[in-house]
C-alpha cells in the first residue's frame, strides 16, 4: 500500500479512495478485509456448546438476549403459514412464485443423470443421492428476506431432499417470524419453520434440541456469527457452499455507464448493513467523482440510509487502475460475492474473470436480479470463499453414490494388479479377497486350505 495515493486529497469522499495506476501488483496491494481479525469463533463456541447442552431452553434464552423477545413457541405452525400466504398482496404473492419457478427451473437443469462407464469385464455407474433432511438458514432482524428462503429451500427441494427446514429469527416488535417469510415457505413447500436465528439456529440444527430435530446439511447466508458458526460445525454436519456471510459487491465501470446506475448498485449491496464491502474499480478518475456525486445525490432519499453509509464507511472503496485487466486482476484479489462489470465490452471482460460468486454484465444487469428473479440461488461465496467455492446447487443437497459391478473377466483383468498394489501396501486380506476369486476361476475353489494353490502369488497367471 506504500504508492496507494489518494486521487482527490481534498474531497471528503464516501469510498476511501486507493490509486493503483503502476502498481505492478495490483492484488498486492489491496487493503485485507475489516473482518479478517473480527470473526467471533470463541463468541460462537459457546453459544453452541450452551445449546448442546440445554437445547430449546438454550434458544429461547439466546433469541431474547440477541433478538429482543422471547417467543412462546419455537416452531411455527402450518395454519400461520397458511395465513400468511391468505393475507399477502396479489402481486408479492405472485412475485414470490415468479421467483420459486425460475430458481426451480434452473436448478432442474444441473439435475444430471446417472454416469455409467465401463470395460475390462466392470460397470461403474455414479449417481447423485439426496441427503434425507436440509436446514436452511434465512437471515432477518433488519429486514425479511422471502428471497433468501425460495433461494435455499427450493433448491433443496429440487435436489430430492425429502425434510426441508428453516430456521428464521423472529421479529423483535412482534416475536413472529415474517409474514411475507412465511408465506415464501409455503410456497417453496417447506415442512418445518422455526422461529430462531443466529449461530444457536445453526447449532439447533446441526446437533438438534427437544423441537427441532437435526439435518444432514445447512446452507443459507447470515451475519458473521452464522457464517462462523457454520464453520464450526462441519463435519459434524455437512455445511453447504462456502462462507455465506456479509453481502459483498464490486462494481467495475467505465464513463459508457450513467454514474447514477453505478451509484445505486453499490448501495443495493451496501444496505444489507456494515460488515459487506462496495468497491468501485476503474480506470478513469472521472468515474470516481461523477460515482461519488452521484451517491451523495442517492444517499439522502435511501430507506436505509445509515446501513448504506456504514458500510461505506467501513468497507466502501474507489479503486483507480491503469486499465481494465488491472481491473480484472484487482476482482480476482478481492473474490467479491456479487462482481458487475458496467462497462463497454463487459462480456469480454467476463471471460477473464476468475474468482467471483456471480458476474453481471451490462448496465441492465444489476445484481438485484441475482437476488430475486434471475434463476441461480443467491446463496453466493463471501469473505474472499469466492476462489475456490461457487453458488449454492443442487450438489450441496446430494452426493455421488458409485455403485461397481464385476463380471468374471472383471476379476480376471483387474484381479492381478489389484493384489498387486495391496500387496505393495502391506494389506494381505485385500489381496487375498482378489486372488481367491482368481483361484475359483482356475477351478481350484476358493482354495482356503492351500493358500499356495492356483494362483498364490500377486499378479500370477
Amino acid at each position: 500500500m506504500d504508492r496507494a495515493q489518494s486521487t482527490d486529497p481534498s474531497a471528503e469522499p464516501l469510498l476511501t479512495r486507493l490509486d493503483l495506476r503502476g502498481v505492478e501488483d495490483p492484488t498486492s496491494a489491496l487493503p485485507a478485509p475489516d473482518t479478517a481479525a473480527e470473526l467471533p469463533v470463541e463468541a460462537v463456541r459457546g453459544i453452541i456448546a450452551d445449546v448442546r447442552a440445554r437445547g430449546d431452553e438454550a434458544l429461547l434464552e439466546l433469541t431474547e438476549r440477541f433478538d429482543g423477545v422471547r417467543p412462546d413457541s419455537l416452531r411455527v405452525g402450518r395454519e400461520e403459514m397458511e395465513a400468511a400466504v391468505a393475507g399477502l398482496e396479489p402481486e408479492v404473492l405472485a412475485a414470490l412464485e415468479l421467483a420459486a419457478t425460475r430458481v426451480r427451473v434452473h436448478h432442474e437443469a444441473q439435475m444430471q443423470p446417472a454416469v455409467t462407464h465401463s470395460g475390462d469385464g466392470v460397470v461403474v455407474t455414479s449417481t447423485r443421492r439426496p441427503v434425507a433432511s436440509a436446514g436452511c438458514y434465512v437471515p432477518g432482524g433488519r429486514a425479511a428476506y422471502p428471497s433468501t428462503l425460495l433461494m435455499t429451500a427450493v433448491v433443496a427441494r429440487v435436489a430430492g431432499v425429502e425434510r426441508v427446514v428453516v430456521c428464521v429469527p423472529p421479529d423483535s416488535d412482534t416475536g413472529r417470524v415474517s409474514p411475507v417469510t412465511l408465506a415464501a415457505a409455503s410456497v417453496a413447500g417447506v415442512d418445518e419453520v422455526y422461529a430462531v436465528g443466529g449461530a444457536q439456529a445453526v447449532a439447533a440444527m446441526a446437533y438438534g434440541t427437544e423441537t427441532i430435530d437435526a439435518v444432514d446439511v445447512v446452507c443459507g447466508p447470515g451475519n458473521l456469527y452464522v457464517a462462523v458458526a457454520k464453520q464450526q460445525v462441519a463435519g459434524d454436519v455437512g455445511v453447504a457452499a462456502a462462507f455465506a456471510g456479509p453481502s459483498e459487491v464490486v462494481v467495475v465501470a467505465d464513463d459508457s455507464v450513467p454514474p447514477e446506475l453505478v451509484a445505486v448498485d453499490l448501495m443495493l449491496q451496501a444496505e444489507h448493513g456494515p460488515d459487506g464491502l462496495a468497491w468501485l474499480v476503474t480506470w478513469d478518475p472521472g468515474v470516481i467523482d461523477a460515482v461519488e456525486a452521484a451517491l451523495a445525490g442517492l444517499l439522502p432519499a435511501a430507506e436505509r440510509r445509515s446501513e448504506i453509509e456504514s458500510t461505506l464507511a467501513r468497507s466502501g472503496w474507489s479503486v483507480l487502475v491503469d486499465s481494465p485487466r488491472a481491473a480484472i486482476r484487482v476482482t480476482d484479489g478481492v473474490a467479491p460475492e456479487h462482481l458487475e462489470l458496467m462497462c463497454e465490452g463487459a462480456s469480454d471482460l467476463a471471460e477473464q474473470v476468475r474468482n467471483a460468486g456471480a458476474v453481471f454484465c451490462g448496465q441492465w444487469s444489476p445484481a438485484s436480479l441475482g437476488d430475486y428473479t434471475a434463476g441461480p440461488s443467491h446463496v453466493l461465496p463471501t469473505h474472499r470463499s469466492a476462489r475456490f467455492a461457487e453458488a449454492l446447487g443442487v450438489e450441496d443437497f446430494t452426493k455421488h453414490v458409485h455403485v461397481v459391478t464385476a463380471s468374471a473377466e472383471g476379476i480376471e483383468t483387474l484381479g492381478p494388479p489389484t493384489a498387486t498394489l495391496a500387496s505393495a501396501e502391506g494389506l494381505g486380506a485385500h489381496a487375498e479377497s482378489v486372488l481367491m476369486r482368481l483361484r475359483m476361476l482356475d477351478g481350484g475353489g476358493t482354495g482356503t486350505d492351500d493358500p499356495g494353490n492356483g494362483r498364490a502369488a500377486a499378479g500370477g497367471s
